[in-house]
């Protein structure tokens, strides 16, 4: 099980392993040394994009990061029940993420189920270094994405890059879910 508590630990310790400042991790994604510095030190976790981010200038994945066991395995295997959420900045607004991959070591894609509530706020915008998929699964979404404004149905895919500002609300009276993948290379 992941310990949202020990995200900020892994961070650090990888960070101290590969001999890196909290500068020069500053330098690599663009965050300050104060919000990194309050990341090692905090008890919750950094949204999912922050955390790609941080671990592809540490040189490892997001799995590390979040604590994932490393034991080699080829195939990933998780029922319905036994997803485990995955707290970041989202989850603040309502939405909420269920890693549905977690016990693949090592993953270059990151799989959540994407839960959009009916009350999410249409003008917060998500922006990460990462490129991402959402697969509508239930519900109608109208998506941000810049200054383009879609409407995406059940059964409808996008896939974009992550640094453009976005955020996706319910378009209708229904929760929306999503299949949602982001990149981790």
């Amino acid at each position: 099980m992941i310990k949202e508590s020990e995200i900020g630990k892994n961070i650090r310790r990888y960070r101290k392993a590969r001999n890196l400042t909290l500068q020069d991790v500053s330098d690599a994604i663009g965050y300050s040394k104060g919000y990194l510095s309050k990341l090692e030190k905090s008890d919750t976790a950094p949204p999912v994009g922050t955390l790609t981010q941080i671990g592809k200038a540490l040189g490892v994945t997001m799995s590390a990061l979040l604590g994932e066991s490393a034991h080699k395995t080829s195939i990933s295997f998780v029922k319905k029940n036994e997803r485990i959420d995955i707290v970041g900045q989202g989850t603040t607004f309502g939405y909420s993420y269920k890693s549905i991959a977690y016990n693949y070591p090592n993953r270059c894609m990151q799989p959540f189920i994407l839960n959009v509530p009916l009350n999410a706020k249409e003008k917060l915008r998500f922006q990460h270094n990462s490129e991402e998929m959402l697969f509508v699964l239930q519900g109608t979404m109208k998506f941000h994405y810049g200054d383009k404004i879609l409407i995406i149905e059940e059964g409808d895919c996008i896939y974009f890059d992550g640094n453009i500002p976005h955020n996706g609300v319910p378009y209708g009276d229904q929760e929306v879910v999503c299949l949602m993948i982001l990149n981790d290379s």
